[in-house]
């Protein structure tokens, strides 16, 4: 999927709003590319979406069109004086109700390859791990039984 233009954005957005929350998107939306590790994010003060132009080139349009209605069911719920922000109770039922995802697959790009795996000896918990764990200092988190390499 190409990158589109930012009346294609804004155009794209709109049609989301109207769709899904039966209200036009009247404000401001752009590509933000410093965005590392969220698909996009709403700024109450501005009314501003902003989104990551990665999420376009590296997933598919399903999950790029579930980043732009999360991020519209914050602004319209700001828009509306509602509970907009995450633990609120009004926008878990507008997630739920407009079908969209509570958080974003992580990119192919930053999804890291585990190097150890660790499995406790007394629950089986297995952790994976990027850098190797000193097993006579750690112990499980869950049950503090020791730990074994796989």
């Amino acid at each position: 999927m190409r990158l589109p233009s930012d009346i294609e954005l804004f155009e794209l957005v709109d049609k989301l709003s109207l769709t899904y929350f039966n209200k036009p998107f009247v404000d401001k939306v752009y590509f933000n590319s410093r965005l590392r590790t969220t698909g996009g994010r709403y700024l109450p003060s501005k009314k501003v979406i902003e989104l990551n132009p990665k999420y376009v080139i590296e997933s598919n349009k399903e999950e790029f069109y579930g980043i732009i209605k999360h991020e519209l069911c914050h602004y319209h719920l700001h828009i509306e004086g509602k509970g907009y922000k995450h633990g609120d109770r009004e926008f878990k039922e507008l997630l739920k109700a407009t079908g969209s995802p509570r958080h974003c697959s992580p990119l192919p790009s930053q999804q890291r390859e585990y190097l150890y795996k660790y499995q406790c000896n007394r629950c089986g918990f297995v952790y994976k791990r990027i850098r190797k764990v000193n097993m006579r200092k750690y112990r499980c988190g869950k049950c503090r039984g020791s730990l074994k390499e796989i």
